[in-house]
């Protein structure tokens, strides 16, 4: 019996360690491989660059990277956790553009007119293209664009900001987290001039948002009759050479923070300042200037990572990014131990819940077995001493 025990103690033990969920490994930032993008991408105040100096500017950090190779060029505290300002409206747009139709009308609310901050003049009652309330978002920077359009996709604003979490994690913009689509100061939020790269870089990567991000002026309604006009606040679209825009931003505790893309020579290249004092156009395009000037004698320093894949549920990724609801790895397990128990846990996943309790049926028939043949043996011996005796 101690040897049946004993054997079903290890098939249990082994069935659960098969059955188990898929290891991985934690996410980038917070293992082992250290600074998501590199090593040298940490949120200390020193700037990094590797072929030349940049410019002294005033912003507490910022990064400087080439959109179409990924390829960081310039950083100062790039994982520094900091307030976004407006610029997380960027993430915003990445949530919110493939899911809305730009066709549609939506009728704005006192909630939307009521709102805090910078407004494009959304006015209750009045009717507003999905395409205009984008407008609206990128030029103007209007919190009250944002909430119509929040409030107009499934679930609302508390569903939008689920949303851009996850969307964030996607693309491997660890340092952030919303709280408010509109960007304005809120407990618990923040972002980092490194993940402003990624959302500029996920951004410019679509046509719409590139369009909305490069356009200059348009027209809004005004509440009774008439329209007025509407010009981006990214005043790098005016007066520099190449300039894509994308986005800005302010409030009291941000202070100044900055996303602006340019175009030169082959080369598109994207700037991120945040926690400003003022100055913040000039120390972008001192920033860029130097960015292509010395473009051939730069030396990357790190790397904007891609956006994770989303892989089966049998063999989930163990990259630097996986989702927040992966399982972490156990410590001390050696490459080749998790290698072998991913691949076990394939197999497993295969075979069905009541195969798991076979081993020790059998094992309990086999030592079965032999008390009932005993017993058989006993009786035929009994009944023959019987036959003696008459």
């Amino acid at each position: 019996m101690r040897v049946l025990l004993t054997a079903c103690a290890t098939a249990g033990a082994c069935m659960a360690l098969v059955a188990a969920g898929p290891l991985a490994a934690t996410a980038a930032g917070s293992g082992p491989q250290g600074p998501v993008g590199g090593a040298q991408l940490t949120t200390g105040p020193t700037v990094v660059a590797d072929g030349a100096t940049p410019p002294a500017v005033q912003a507490s950090a910022y990064v400087v990277a080439d959109i179409s190779t990924g390829s960081i060029l310039a950083a100062k505290a790039p994982h520094a956790k900091l307030r976004p300002a407006s610029t997380l409206k960027t993430l915003t747009a990445l949530v919110l553009l493939p899911r809305l139709n730009k066709a549609d009308r939506v009728i704005g609310t006192d909630q939307d007119a009521g709102i805090e901050g910078s407004k494009v003049g959304v006015y209750p009652g009045l009717r507003y293209s999905v395409d205009l309330l984008f407008q609206g978002m990128f030029l103007a920077s209007g919190n009250d664009a944002v909430h119509a359009l929040a409030a107009h996709d499934e679930g609302g604003v508390p569903a939008t900001i689920q949303r851009m979490n996850k969307k964030a994690a996607e693309i491997g913009a660890l340092d952030t987290h919303v709280t408010d689509p509109t960007g304005l100061d809120a407990d618990g939020q923040y972002s980092s001039a490194y993940d402003l790269a990624l959302f500029a870089k996920a951004g410019l990567g679509r046509p719409d948002f590139a369009k909305y991000a490069a356009t200059k002026y348009t027209n809004f309604p005004l509440a009774k009759q008439g329209t007025y006009q509407v010009a981006n606040q990214n005043k790098l679209l005016f007066n520099y050479d190449g300039a894509l825009g994308v986005k800005t931003g302010y409030t009291t505790l941000a202070r100044n923070t900055f996303i602006g893309a340019a175009r030169r020579d082959g080369h598109t290249l994207v700037v991120t300042l945040m926690n400003a004092p003022h100055g913040i156009t000039e120390d972008a395009t001192q920033l860029l200037n130097w960015a292509f000037r010395s473009y051939d004698a730069l030396t990357p320093v790190g790397t904007l990572v891609k956006p994770v894949v989303a892989a089966p549920k049998t063999a989930e990724g163990s990259g630097p990014n996986v989702s927040k609801k992966a399982p972490v790895a156990p410590p001390r397990r050696s490459r080749a131990v998790l290698a072998s128990g991913v691949a076990v846990q394939a197999i497993a996943l295969r075979v069905p819940d009541w195969a798991y309790a076979a081993p020790p049926v059998l094992l309990l028939s086999l030592f079965l077995r032999r008390p009932r043949a005993l017993k058989l043996r006993a009786k035929a011996a009994r009944a023959a001493a019987r036959g003696r005796r008459h």
